[in-house]
């Protein structure tokens, strides 16, 4: 039957059937699935064919159109046993959350050395100006969100593993190359190389999040990758006080600094070639069996693992989608504030704090992102439909952080300092929309669209956020920190209005009748006897959208 279309496609009963069943149809010379469709005729029409001809009506559907994992599991009716799930979901968390969590650790450490690095003397020994010196901030950021699509477009269609650790061998040489740089021409082009190349990590790690955990453990799991930004400023900070005390004529501590973090993630890169998974249907660390497991795990999600063809219409319906604007102005509004990461050490240093002593506050700062991130997605996880409030709550303390900081006298450099690190706890809201977006998503070319639209958001508000840091607002800088307290009042009332939102749409689903249009989808697979045989494939593996599923809920 593959690569042919059969005589009975032109039938009169073949016209009939419901666009969600043609909506499937693609010719193409693959595996086909069959769609046995139990509304598909008229019940004023009558065939010439029997009634038990008009039961067995098939429509032939290339395999690509369902998801990756549907041929692992199709037919496959057994009774998932807890006790080996959560051994499956051990086994998960212990072959590729180290590896997510140290590639977080450099990620932020890299793309923040910039502003350690203004400390040990960069901007003295390549002569940047205050603009030049926002504008490596800024171009990261541009070259992120021109590269982002691609990225994510490279993500569906190659193996996510192997398709970040070659993103992360070119960042780990533009790093390394930062050294060698005498001007701002030439960090203006690491610089670009750098932005380029992270588009494809957190846009990675959502997509793997969401191919190896249900809802609740991935809230957790993006949470503690993500909190690793805390571990990176710990880490680069004591990376940056030992660089201070290397002395070799003509290669600065700066430039230490850039070698040492460069090398470290070119290390990383070869971990993850060969260590890390593409998908739960092919982890080289799982049996066959433990890999059916694995997908019968995020069963309840009801957004499959994942599909390597493109699909325009879910393209098109992410553009049309109202929460995915939603979701990115968050990002872009929540992330103006971010650019905080590379004016915090020149900030605190403007307090009264040496050299040495700046370098070992930003670990404060690292302590508080970690802290905060944790019991945010604990609490988000542990309490139903919670996600919002955490994150309305935790924002609560940036606000106050940043009331001290334009109200206190300059000369409390104490209470300034405190300023500075409460604005730090709302890191949270971010962690937990980006978990949210994934839970919220289904059908990958719409998760892998609205992940690059959000992303594209998040490179917007980190770009736009360093021409905010001008000399002339110095050394108060009342204008770039009113900024942020503006962003810091929005973001919580977009967080309540998407919860409002999907909690509309949920009640609307629940009052609607049965949707049965997906309810008989059978793929063909070949037993290891060489048989053909026809298996029926779930709905959550038919890579349906949230919109086309109406069985889906959105958590809240």
């Amino acid at each position: 039957m593959a690569g042919t279309i059969t005589p009975w496609m032109g039938s009169r009963w073949y016209k009939t059937l419901s666009a969600a069943a043609r909506a499937l149809w693609r010719p193409d010379r693959s595996r086909y699935i069959l769609f046995r469709s139990s509304h598909a005729m008229s019940s004023r029409e009558s065939f010439s064919e029997g009634e038990d001809e008009k039961k067995n009506a098939h429509v032939a559907v290339a395999a690509k159109e369902v998801d990756t994992a549907a041929e692992l599991v199709a037919g496959e009716d057994f009774e998932l046993d807890p006790a080996e799930a959560d051994r499956v979901r051990k086994k998960i968390d212990l072959h590729i959350l180290p590896l997510m969590c140290v590639l977080y650790w450099m990620q932020f450490m890299d793309k923040t050395t910039l502003g350690s690095a203004a400390i040990l003397g960069i901007k003295e020994a390549t002569h940047l100006t205050t603009n030049q010196y926002n504008w490596l901030g800024t171009i990261f950021y541009l070259s992120y969100l021109l590269f982002e699509y691609p990225q994510n477009l490279g993500l569906q269609r190659f193996p996510v593993g192997k398709w970040m650790s070659v993103n992360i061998f070119i960042w780990a040489i533009a790093l390394c190359s930062h050294a060698a740089c005498k001007n701002f021409g030439g960090l203006f082009a690491v610089r670009f190389v750098l932005g380029m190349c992270e588009g494809s990590i957190t846009a990675g790690f959502m997509i793997v999040s969401s191919m190896f955990y249900t809802r609740n453990e991935q809230t957790l799991r993006v949470g503690y990758w993500f909190l690793m930004n805390g571990t990176a400023q710990i880490i680069s900070g004591f990376i940056s006080f030992g660089t201070l005390h290397i002395k070799t004529s003509g290669f600065e501590p700066w430039q230490w600094l850039m070698v040492i973090t460069g090398a470290l993630t070119l290390f990383v890169a070869v971990a993850f070639w060969f260590f890390f998974p593409d998908s739960p249907t092919n982890a080289w660390f799982l049996t066959k069996e433990e890999r059916a497991i694995a997908v019968k795990r995020i069963k309840e999600n009801q957004t499959g693992v994942e599909n390597k063809h493109f699909k325009i219409e879910q393209f098109y319906e992410t553009l049309r989608d109202p929460k995915t604007w939603l979701f990115a102005l968050f990002s872009a509004l929540d992330n103006v504030p971010n650019s905080l990461t590379n004016q915090r050490q020149i900030i605190v240093s403007s307090f009264g704090f040496t050299n040495l002593q700046t370098t070992l506050l930003g670990c404060v700062d690292g302590t508080i992102e970690i802290v905060t991130i944790w019991t945010g997605v604990h609490l988000a996880a542990r309490y139903k439909d919670a996600r919002a409030y955490v994150g309305v709550v935790y924002f609560i303390p940036n606000w106050l952080g940043v009331l001290l900081i334009n109200l206190l006298p300059w000369s409390d450099k104490v209470g300034l300092l405190f300023g500075q690190w409460l604005t730090g706890v709302g890191t949270t809201g971010f962690v937990l929309s980006l978990s949210w977006l994934s839970n919220v998503t289904a059908g990958h070319t719409k998760r892998v669209t609205v992940n690059a639209i959000m992303l594209i958001a998040y490179c917007i508000g980190n770009a736009a956020g360093p021409f905010m840091w001008q000399a002339k607002y110095t050394p108060r800088n009342h204008v770039p920190w009113a900024v942020i307290g503006i962003c810091y009042l929005i973001c919580p009332g977009l967080l309540l209005i998407i919860r409002y939102l999907l909690a509309r749409e949920n009640k609307r689903r629940d009052a609607e009748p049965p949707d049965d249009t997906y309810d008989d989808v059978y793929i063909e697979v070949i037993t290891p006897e060489g048989k053909r045989v026809e298996r029926k494939v779930d709905k959550e593996f038919l890579d349906l959208t949230d919109i086309q599923n109406r069985e889906f809920r959105y958590v809240l």
